[in-house]
């Protein structure tokens, strides 16, 4: 299961109710922020997240509403040691202003406390571990090296407690090396193989995000079946023509692209000052009826439907 924690969920520019663009993804004991829009420590604050175990930030793209608030982060982060290491994953032009933020204007020569590195990602698999995946997509958008991003569960295939019983498996040590994959043998000379007692692959949970875009064709397969899509909705159908102009997407479009790639949830964000939630809502749902429009600080926990 991931969770994600939306921090800040405004179009371009700060609202009464909606922060700059910030979302934090949470799997086991890794937390990942996706961009850092102004105000972003605040919202990790209010949503109760804090700062520690904040290692890896992940940069859908490099314009200013979706960084700058990475320079304050940085200066508290050297301040208060609350972590000794910082990734930060992006495309190269979005890195270059981050570095430029941090190394030019923040700590402007000065040895911080913490060790930053700055990783150039490409299209492919980024980070994984024995329990998930996360890998990166190319989106279209304004300028070079927009990214999206997938989490992935692994397949896992289930121990079948009451076939192990019935084969004199005990509990403790020999069950675990069997869910390992390591056969094992008993204290009557006879061997088991995890084949006998685990079932058939179960695959996880799959999330897939995806920040600034302005087209959705391109998307499809990469969002395919996928048990969350999150995706930006920044003008309705009615003025298509200013998403078009300034590269973004319409309401009608995020909904079409989640019917077309048949995910399962659809979760809108980067919501425009110029509509209510409401007038969103109503147009993605009249597509894709699973749609919600999300706020600052709500949470979404992303399982795989069966």
């Amino acid at each position: 299961m991931f969770e994600v924690v939306f921090l800040g969920t405004s179009a371009s520019a700060p609202s009464l109710t909606r922060s700059l663009p910030s979302t934090m993804v949470l799997y086991g004991r890794h937390r990942f922020l996706i961009d850092c829009g102004e105000g972003t420590q605040q919202q990790l604050l209010k949503s109760g997240l804090g700062f520690k175990r904040l290692n890896h930030i992940l940069l859908t793209h490099g314009h200013l509403d979706h960084i700058l608030g990475l320079g304050g982060l940085v200066s508290t982060f050297s301040r208060w040691e609350a972590i000794d290491r910082l990734e930060i994953y992006g495309g190269a032009w979005a890195l270059e202003r981050v570095r430029d933020l941090i190394l030019g204007v923040v700590l402007r020569g000065a040895r911080p406390n913490l060790q930053i590195e700055f990783i150039e990602i490409s299209p492919g698999a980024i980070l994984e571990d024995e329990h998930f995946s996360l890998s990166a997509f190319p989106v279209t958008h304004k300028g070079p090296g927009c990214f999206g991003y997938t989490f992935e569960e692994k397949s896992r295939r289930p121990f079948l407690t009451a076939v192990a019983e019935r084969l004199g498996v005990p509990p403790g040590p020999e069950r675990r090396r069997l869910v390992r994959g390591e056969p094992i043998t008993l204290a009557d000379g006879r061997v088991v193989s995890p084949d006998e007692v685990l079932g058939a692959p179960i695959s996880g949970a799959r999330l897939v995000y995806v920040g600034d875009a302005s087209r959705v064709d391109d998307l499809v397969d990469e969002a395919k079946e996928a048990d969350a899509l999150v995706i930006e909705s920044t003008y309705l159908q009615a003025e298509a023509h200013l998403a078009k102009k300034y590269s973004h997407l319409t309401a009608a479009q995020a909904a079409t692209l989640a019917r077309e790639a048949r995910v399962k949830m659809l979760y809108l964000t980067h919501i425009s000052r110029r509509y209510s939630g409401e007038e969103v809502l109503a147009e993605a749902q009249s597509i894709f009826p699973r749609t919600v429009v999300v706020r600052d600080l709500d949470r979404a926990q992303v399982v795989k439907e069966r």
